[in-house]
């Protein structure tokens, strides 16, 4: 008999010894869309309250649709300083203004409000004459950062950094995992992706995809393939987007040019970069500068990976990889 549990426990111990991997996942909602990390970690720790807490010093820091953050306190002009997350974005959001020549501009947010497509709701119809006036708050070469005081010149801009800080979020959320030694996971934030190492149930990188766009809100995707130590960000009209009487449909990035909604032939846009908060950035100015300047600006940025889907002069969609997009 003592033969015999001996021989059960060695059976069990070598069965617990070549048991599978399995990963945590964890859900919930933010920033008025969904998040989802699925990770391994050895210990089967469930992060949850960590992640939302971050996400929640986030918001508190660069959500324009809570009053009491930092970057509303801004535009109602109440305060000057501002916390580490809002500097970091400032600083990635200015190398971005930079290098796009201004199509990149987180002061346009308050022609975003004026056309209805952000958190300030203006059900009033919009004319050139209200334009005109608002583009003299547009300008974030006029805003300079001195530690985490803000300078600028006056009239003083509108900041909004919808279009970057869901992607800095995702970064912060992976950095977070990596200080846990955790090495192996994917942060999704509304499509916004940072993927390391490999998913260990699969021992494969992580399966992402990127949709087609489809005005009537159904789901399918045009490409699927493997994400590993990188992240993608993907931007698009085909969500958010207004009719007028006329049938015209106009996007919700707005022409930091101009003040108006901006015309163009591309309907999605991703960008790979070295990390989300560049790859969502990214993404928003290639949305906005046509196919063209999308193959003369990726032309001088081969750290970027793109891949883009337009609508052809037959109407019918394209898409386009740029400087070794994964196939």
């Amino acid at each position: 008999m003592k033969k015999l549990g001996l021989l059960i426990t060695l059976v069990l111990a070598v069965t617990a010894c070549t048991k599978e991997p399995v990963n945590t996942k964890v859900k919930g909602d933010v920033f008025g869309t969904f998040y989802e990390v699925t990770y391994h970690s050895e210990t089967n720790e469930n992060y949850r309250t960590q992640f939302d807490s971050l996400f929640t010093v986030i918001n508190n820091s660069m959500s324009n649709y809570q009053t009491d953050s930092d970057i509303a306190k801004y535009n109602r002009r109440e305060i000057e300083v501002v916390d580490n997350h809002f500097v970091n974005v400032f600083i990635a959001s200015k190398k971005i203004f930079k290098e796009t020549k201004g199509v990149f501009d987180p002061t346009i947010g308050i022609l975003v409000n004026a056309w209805d497509f952000g958190s300030e709701k203006n059900p009033k119809p919009i004319d050139s004459v209200k334009v005109d006036s608002l583009m003299q708050y547009v300008g974030f070469n006029r805003m300079l950062l001195s530690g985490n005081r803000i300078r600028e010149s006056y009239p003083r801009p509108y900041l909004d950094f919808n279009a970057i800080a869901k992607g800095y979020a995702v970064d912060v959320i992976g950095d977070f995992l990596l200080r846990e030694k955790v090495t192996n996971f994917m942060v999704n934030v509304g499509g916004e992706l940072v993927a390391r190492g490999q998913n260990v149930e699969t021992k494969k990188g992580w399966t992402v995809g990127i949709e087609n766009p489809n005005f009537d809100g159904s789901q399918t995707y045009d490409k699927v393939f493997v994400l590993k130590d990188e992240a993608m960000a993907t931007s698009g009209t085909y969500r958010k987007f207004k009719i007028d009487e006329n049938g015209n449909r106009y996007a919700h990035i707005i022409d930091t040019k101009t003040g108006y909604p901006t015309k163009t032939n591309i309907l999605s846009a991703s960008v790979i970069a070295e990390n989300c908060m560049l790859a969502d950035g990214y993404a928003t100015a290639l949305q906005a500068m046509g196919l063209e300047g999308v193959k003369q600006f990726l032309s001088k940025h081969k750290e970027l990976k793109a891949y883009i889907i337009f609508e052809n002069e037959n109407k019918e969609y394209e898409s386009i990889g740029f400087n070794n997009f994964p196939e």
